[in-house]
């Protein structure tokens, strides 16, 4: 059964923070908002928390997991920028964008693309997600809480505590958040490709 976390959206409750992060680093698998919608959250290195985002949303082993940073220095651990993506992924931050980029080596293979060795990072312009990455230390593994079949995430947090009691150890209400995923900009290529239209502005990528 998910414990239900009633969060301030402007100041975060250090104790529920807190707790969050308690569950997330004891292998735990959450649900939070963020500033495009709901998501799916575990610790870097939780293979179990992998596996449990695959089953809920049932995704195969070609699928871009993202890594939320709190910020730019974090970002740039995980990686492989160039001085001209770095400016444009600079412009965009934080903000309702995910940018796939070659990974480094403290990314864990289970999380690259298998052919690309590629992965997804975005930094959040969000209060509560970045007091949680603040309390947490480390980006977190995250994936948009798309159900099968659905064409649009999810988005209260109470239906969430309804419908995946059972498979989540937590979820965070902060009130509304955001209705549309991500952007998702491709820069493993010569070239920036948008993969996903989402809530971030694409003209400068396009």
């Amino acid at each position: 059964m998910a414990k239900y976390f009633d969060v301030h959206p402007e100041n975060p409750q250090r104790r529920a923070i807190g707790q969050v992060v308690d569950i997330v680093r004891d292998n735990g698998l959450i649900a939070y908002p963020t500033d495009s919608c709901f998501a799916l959250g575990a610790q870097l290195g939780n293979k179990d928390g992998i596996d449990r985002i695959r089953a809920i949303r049932h995704l195969g082993d070609r699928h871009h997991f993202t890594l939320v940073c709190q910020n730019f220095a974090q970002l740039g651990q995980f990686v492989i920028i160039n001085n001209a993506v770095f400016r444009a992924i600079k412009a965009s931050t934080p903000g309702s964008y995910t940018f796939i980029l070659p990974a480094t080596k403290e990314v864990p293979r289970r999380l690259m693309h298998p052919k690309k060795k590629t992965v997804g990072v975005r930094i959040p312009d969000h209060v509560v997600v970045q007091a949680l990455l603040a309390e947490l230390g480390e980006p977190m593994l995250s994936s948009t809480l798309l159900l099968p079949g659905e064409e649009e995430p999810m988005t209260q947090g109470w239906q969430i505590k309804d419908e995946l009691d059972h498979v989540l150890d937590a979820v965070i209400d902060s009130g509304d958040c955001g209705t549309e995923p991500t952007t998702v900009i491709d820069f493993s290529g010569p070239e920036p490709e948008v993969i996903r239209h989402g809530a971030g502005d694409t003209s400068r990528f396009e």
